[in-house]
């Protein structure tokens, strides 16, 4: 009897239904969704949403290499997703189902990391900048709009200690070989080398490598400059205004350049639910769902439909939304393989061990 109704199942495809539940599993960022956003798609589509995190594309990226299954939708930053295709861990989007695609601006499409958006589609982006202090930066007289706030040791002489930097080599070495004036993704010797000697000199007065609690220290004011995310400075200063600190967290963009994260949606090629992924993404592509993360998080938004539905006090945040002048200066990173991502490494380890 057993066999029988086993065949019958399969025969009508209900052996599939019960395994592949109406459940959208998602491996995004630490608090990159509304719960509203969740709460939506979830009633549109009765389904529910599944999420995990993690704090760094290095650890996304390990983790899907290993070999982890059971995700639908991923958001790598622009430079993840080379490696992701190349391990042929993604499928291609099939654009007759997103509509929504539409209301992407241009601008965002057709990046070097994924000539024509076969695999990926814009999500939201960010700054690497400088967020600060406002009472003690003005107070001292320093320039925040410039790399020298963490990297130069005259104006680092009266900060000493009070500095955090990303514990990230592209981003640390992206921004100091800003400073002297080359490319963010550099890759000649020589300027990295220059590179390298600047964060060395300035180290010393830095109170840590940081990446995971600079918001809360600039909130709670242990430390007065950080090398941070935009999205992230926006958090520690709406925080320090629950706080009612009696000062706030400003950020800026420097005038020598900045980078920028562009995160994108992906669909897995083990997705138990490639269906529910594809509507995920549409549903992210509407202007008035993807205006909310901006709303939340204070993260730059791709989506020009969104536009209408972000708060102006948002809106009018230049490094949330930078000047047509200020984007020629972002730069993305670029994935970096083989011999020039182990020079890298060796050159980041040389820093982390200097004294």
């Amino acid at each position: 009897m057993k066999k029988i109704l086993l065949a019958l199942m399969l025969a009508t495809g209900a052996v599939q239904s019960a395994q592949a539940e109406d459940v959208l599993h998602l491996y995004n960022w630490n608090n990159y969704i509304t719960p509203e956003t969740v709460k939506n798609f979830e009633a549109s589509c009765k389904c529910k949403v599944v999420q995990d995190y993690y704090g760094a594309m290095e650890e996304m990226l390990a983790k899907l290499s290993a070999g982890a299954k059971g995700y639908d939708v991923v958001i790598p930053t622009g430079f993840a997703i080379p490696p992701l295709v190349k391990q042929n861990l993604v499928q291609p989007l099939d654009k007759s189902k997103l509509p929504n695609a539409k209301n992407l601006n241009p601008a965002f499409l057709d990046a070097a990391f994924d000539k024509g958006n076969q695999y990926s589609l814009p999500y939201a982006f960010t700054t690497t900048l400088v967020g600060y202090n406002d009472k003690k930066i003005k107070e001292l007289g320093i320039d925040p709009g410039s790399w020298s706030i963490i990297f130069d040791p005259a104006v680092l002489a009266k900060i000493k200690g009070k500095v955090t930097v990303l514990d990230d080599s592209r981003e640390v070495f992206a921004a100091a070989l800003m400073y002297n004036g080359f490319s963010a993704n550099s890759t000649k010797p020589e300027e990295l080398k220059k590179a390298q000697e600047t964060i060395i000199k300035a180290k010393p007065f830095w109170a840590a490598f940081n990446g995971q609690s600079y918001i809360k220290e600039l909130t709670l004011g242990n430390i007065w400059v950080a090398h941070g995310y935009s999205n992230d400075m926006f958090q520690a200063n709406t925080d320090a205004k629950a706080a009612k600190r009696p000062f706030g967290v400003a950020y800026s963009l420097q005038k020598e350049g900045n980078t920028l994260s562009v995160d994108n949606m992906m669909v897995l090629k083990s997705a138990p639910r490639p269906d529910l992924a594809i509507k995920f993404i549409n549903f992210m592509l509407d202007g008035k769902n993807s205006a909310q993360l901006t709303n939340l998080i204070g993260s730059g938004n791709p989506n020009s439909s969104a536009a209408q539905f972000v708060k102006p006090e948002v809106k009018s945040i230049s490094a949330v939304f930078p000047s047509a002048d200020n984007m020629k200066k972002l730069q993305q990173l670029n994935a970096l393989e083989g011999k020039a991502l182990r020079d890298l490494g060796r050159m980041w380890t040389q820093v982390k061990t200097a004294k």
